[in-house]
């Protein structure tokens, strides 16, 4: 499958392979952590630009109050044996500029999504990549 979208992660250290995994259409998953310390893991689209891994999702949504409350968040992404995971610190974007741009890096990765006046964005600024040979700079 061919990319449908150019990031430019730069503040990352994939490789070409990798690229390509993180552009192709797949699902990943988000966790981060619930009030009670607990792992809240839900299938989610990200998009990845400057080594910030992009979210969209309604304002009341869960993993929203989670990262919002600890900012923790790890975003890993599995196709056979091929995986790559983004671990680190999550951030809510609200402001119109912000989502305009996730929700148009989502479009071009995966579909127009649905219309949600309670949109938000969350921003995982990666600090720490893991994943498969080949997929990663060792």
């Amino acid at each position: 499958m061919e990319p449908t979208q150019e990031p430019n992660i730069s503040a990352t250290h994939l490789t070409d392979d990798g690229v390509r995994f993180v552009t192709e259409r797949h699902l990943a998953t988000l966790s981060t952590l619930s009030r009670n310390g607990t792992i809240h893991t839900v299938p989610v689209g990200f998009t990845l630009h400057d080594g910030t891994a992009f979210v969209i999702t309604s304002r009341s949504s869960q993993k929203v109050l989670n990262a919002r409350r600890s900012g923790d968040a790890t975003i890993c992404q599995v196709e056979g044996a091929g995986w790559i995971t983004l671990i680190g610190h999550a951030e809510v974007l609200e402001d119109p500029e912000s989502i305009a741009l996730a929700v148009s890096r989502y479009t071009a990765r995966y579909r127009q999504p649905r219309v949600n006046p309670e949109r938000v964005a969350i921003a995982v600024r990666v600090e720490r990549i893991l994943g498969s040979a080949g997929y990663v700079e060792r």
